[in-house]
């Protein structure tokens, strides 16, 4: 590659000083290479010190300045180059890069930016499918987008430079006292660009637009480029290394947001605002390296700083300016780099979302510069989360850290997989495979999308979002430290808008070349306007269920102009199998498929074609990352991509015995089986009551107000003969003289007993006669003991939540007005919770567990991990 005199400057930069930060942190005592303020070290830590009093603005002398050892910068500089010996002129080079930095001259010239990688498609171009999985998810953060009020957002902002500001400000993360304030405007200026693109929905265009000009009369106001919620004092912190909660995060936020604003919604406005800001802290960067030195520089990157980088480079891209470019390379944090430089993996101890956008930022520098040590760099991070650090969901971090390789079994806790590491290790995942086409990224990119981004929304509840995605035994979304989110009093840092702002940009991805190429790499409900080739491509997705041997995939083509030839490739997924695997294409068979690769055709294409793609899909197991003996019995439980929980809360002991057939002791959940579903209802004081089990025990439970909650699991029954080959339709009709069984929803294959109990064997004593309920209704039943007749199933008179159920008998309780009657009489409504269509059963030491996507739960407890050696 064809390198201009600069090159020698930019590979000083680029190598020198990562491998020598390697070699200097490798060698020290402790990381202080992350964030550097015992108990300030994670998001959680930081809210939780916004109760108390900021830090006096007053900045006293700094007590880092004794790190100057040698006695000038540049010595100190110079001393940062490899021991081994450089040419003259490489070692001239260093040191003018210093003096550049420090003091005065534009930057070098660049070398030649990388070659040309794949172009994801544009949002303007996709759209999802209504109706389907993706939209649903789509427009339930649509409309948490529109909720949002343009005054309430930017209140921080205008009081920041003594501007009116009307209306009050949002709460949580984004409250007026809170250092981190202004975030999420940036996060929204993200999202709402890639709604925007995605739906074109004009009332969020124009409530978009209105953010961009409350922010611009407030940069105006200020007049130095700068803009924020929070005083530029907060650098002043930062420099003088004094603790204060992420200020360049919240800055790389509104950056992004701004310049996502112009890029993508196109936004003239916004790109002058962040070319102002990027210019701005320019200035402060210089300064504090010509006051100090570059080391001190360095040491402030010790903080979250978001994706600086990331955003610098993008910048650099639209302005040319190398001001923009040296102020990336000046975000690139060379101590963390420099560990992935030299291939160690030692990022134990790290802040996860610290990290992962300054590799993002790495991978925008070799797009820009070509340099391929970043490429190396990017890659190995993704091979070491792989390989050592990522759970069955895709998702990385525990309680917002790395912990050590491989020993991911100590760390299930409710505090796993905090969002952003999810939506950012996507981008790096998507960023590889646009540079290799490498089948295993697209891979990881399915399957984090599924299970790590569909997760964290709850259900179609619009601004209701988790931050971590619990993974231990026993546990679940809404009971962790921060349980699901509120729609004006959360905006934590994983508040979600983005990702589901953007789930048509990772489907299709244009080649570049004499022929029009497109790669198809997920396979999600859409259509797409391929302008290039003329063509219109849209795929559907047979809906799959438990008893579905194959993912159904079909893809039709229509001409938007004069057709011409153009080549589809078509990812046949690593999890299928080639046994079974086809394509059709126009009814003709194409032969064998192999997982892991490509199917590419080649034709000219017209509006009567139509592809199919079959993908056998099974269940498998998965082991924990951990390398140690004693955890290698604990398993996930996959079908295809999806994860599958099974509920529970606390137990994880799976019955697999010695079999190495899955099928053995993992059985389908027929569709047929949510006929049988049933709940019992009561009315005390006014208030609607179910029939509850959980815990052993039969109570009496207040209706959930919502759908998704534990209380629904517990207030839901499967009711069926004995004989499991007659099915009768339990909640269209009310099954009066049947005799039942009745099984707890998450017991499958456990039954209530006339003891009270629950049993997994099922004699007589389990049989209950679902009879006409005593109290003469004609909508109520009775739950008469098969094995003593005239013995019913009753609850009480004005009870309260947590009532026992108990039995009672005609013969030896004399009805006084109606009472036994009234508590012995339900009423058999349609079930408040159902089967997913994707059910497993999975046999257990104790108990049996019912298994459903892990996306799919809200409220359950649930695990993740089975231990299936028990």
């Amino acid at each position: 590659m064809a390198r201009g005199p600069g090159a020698p400057v930019a590979a000083a930069l680029g190598v020198v000083v990562v491998l020598a930060a390697a070699a200097a942190w490798l060698g020290a005592e402790g990381k202080a290479c992350t964030n550097a303020f015992p108990g300030l070290t994670s998001h959680t830590e930081r809210a939780a010190a916004q109760l108390r009093p900021e830090p006096a603005s007053e900045l006293g002398s700094h007590g880092h300045e004794q790190h100057h050892l040698t006695h000038t910068d540049e010595s100190t500089w110079m001393s940062l180059m490899p021991r081994r010996a450089l040419r003259r002129e490489e070692a001239l080079d260093w040191l003018m890069l210093y003096r550049r930095l420090r003091g005065a001259t534009a930057g070098a010239p660049l070398p030649g930016a990388a070659g040309a990688f794949l172009s994801e498609a544009s949002l303007h171009d996709v759209r999802l499918e209504p109706g389907s999985l993706y939209w649903q998810a789509q427009q339930t953060n649509l409309e948490y987008l529109l909720l949002l009020d343009v005054d309430r957002l930017v209140w921080s902002f205008r009081k920041q430079v003594a501007l009116t500001a009307p209306g009050t400000p949002y709460g949580g993360w984004e409250g007026p006292d809170v250092q981190l304030r202004g975030h999420f405007v940036g996060h929204y200026l993200s999202a709402t660009a890639k709604m925007w693109a995605s739906t074109h929905n004009d009332t969020l265009k124009e409530k978009m637009s209105s953010v961009v000009d409350a922010l611009y009369d407030c940069q105006k106001k200020m007049g130095t480029g700068y803009l924020s919620a929070f005083p530029s004092e907060f650098f002043d912190w930062v420099e003088a290394i004094k603790p204060v909660w992420a200020p360049y995060y919240t800055i790389h936020k509104i950056m992004q947001g701004l310049l996502d604003q112009y890029t993508v919604a196109g936004n003239s406005k916004a790109l002058d605002m962040v070319v102002k800001m990027a210019n701005y802290f320019s200035d402060r960067v210089m300064n504090v390296i010509q006051k100090y030195s570059i080391e001190r520089h360095w040491e402030s990157l010790n903080e979250e700083t978001g994706g600086m980088n990331d955003v610098l480079y993008q910048l650099y891209t639209i302005t040319n300016d190398l001001k923009h470019l040296t102020l990336a390379h000046l975000f690139d944090k060379p101590c963390f780099l420099g560990l992935l430089a030299v291939q160690a993996d030692s990022i134990s101890g790290f802040h996860s979302n610290t990290h992962i956008p300054v590799v993002i930022g790495a991978q925008m520098r070799y797009e820009v510069t070509g340099d391929p040590l970043y490429k190396q760099i990017a890659t190995f991070f993704m091979d070491t989360i792989n390989s050592s650090h990522s759970y069955a969901t895709g998702g990385t971090s525990a309680g917002e850290f790395w912990t050590y390789p491989k020993h991911l079994a100590e760390t299930l806790s409710t505090e796993n997989e905090e969002s952003c590491t999810t939506y950012n290790m996507l981008k790096i995942s998507r960023n590889l495979f646009r540079w290799t086409k490498e089948i295993a990224y697209a891979d990881y990119y399915e399957r984090a999308l599924i299970n790590g981004v569909l997760s964290i929304q709850r259900g179609t509840n619009p601004g209701v979002m988790i931050y971590m995605l619990p993974q231990a035994p026993g546990h679940s979304k809404a009971v962790s430290y921060h349980g699901w989110g509120t729609k004006y009093d959360s905006f934590w840092c994983c508040y979600g808008t983005e990702s589901f702002s953007k789930l048509g940009d990772s489907i299709y991805f244009e080649e570049k070349g004499d022929m029009p190429a497109l790669n198809i790499i997920q396979y999600i409900p859409s259509t797409f306007n391929w302008k290039a080739a003329g063509l219109t491509v849209t795929q559907q997705i047979k809906t799959l269920s438990s008893s579905d041997l194959y993912l159904q995939v079909s893809l039709s083509i229509s001409t938007t102009t004069t057709s011409q030839s153009a080549k589809l490739n078509f990812r046949i997924p690593s999890w299928t199998f080639a046994d079974g695997a086809g394509a059709t294409l126009n009814d003709k068979d194409l032969g064998s498929l192999s997982p892991g690769s490509f199917l590419s055709i080649t034709k000219q294409w017209n509006s009567e074609d139509h592809l199919s793609l079959r993908f056998p899909i099974r269940l498998r197991t998965e082991a924990i990352k951990d390398g140690r003996l004693e955890y290698a019995s604990l398993q996930a439980v996959l079908f295809g991509p999806f994860v599958l929980a099974g509920l529970s809360s606390g137990d994880w002991d799976a019955k697999a015995g010695n079999s190495s057939t899955i099928s053995d002791w993992i059985t389908i959940v027929p569709s047929v089986y949510n006929s049988q579903l049933v709940t019992f209802t009561q009315v005390s004081n006014g208030k609607t009551f179910v029939l509850s089990s959980a815990n052993g025990s039969l109570t009496m439970q207040e209706r959930p107000e919502v759908d998704g909650t534990d209380t629904a699991i517990h207030a839901t029954f499967r009711a069926h003969p004995q004989d499991s080959t007659e099915l009768h339709d339990m909640y269209s009709t009310t099954m009066k003289g049947a005799s039942m069984l009745i099984e707890p929803f998450d017991l499958p294959g456990t039954v209530i007993t006339n003891n009270l109990t629950l049993s997994a064997q099922k004699g007589s004593d389990s049989l209950f006669n679902i009879v006409p309920g005593l109290d003469g209704n004609s909508n109520s039943v009775s739950l008469e003991l098969g094995n003593k007749p005239g013995c019913f199933l009753v609850t009480g008179v004005d009870y309260p939540a947590g009532t026992k159920i108990q039995v009672s008998c005609k013969s030896s309780l004399q009805s006084i007005g109606g009472i036994l009657e009234q508590a012995a009489s339900f009423v058999q409504t349609a079930p408040l919770k159902q089967y997913h269509p994707i059910s497993f059963i999975a046999m257990g030491v104790r108990r049996n567990f019912l298994l459903e996507p892990l996306y799919s739960l809200r409220d359950e407890f649930y695990t993740v991990y089975f231990n299936i050696g028990a």
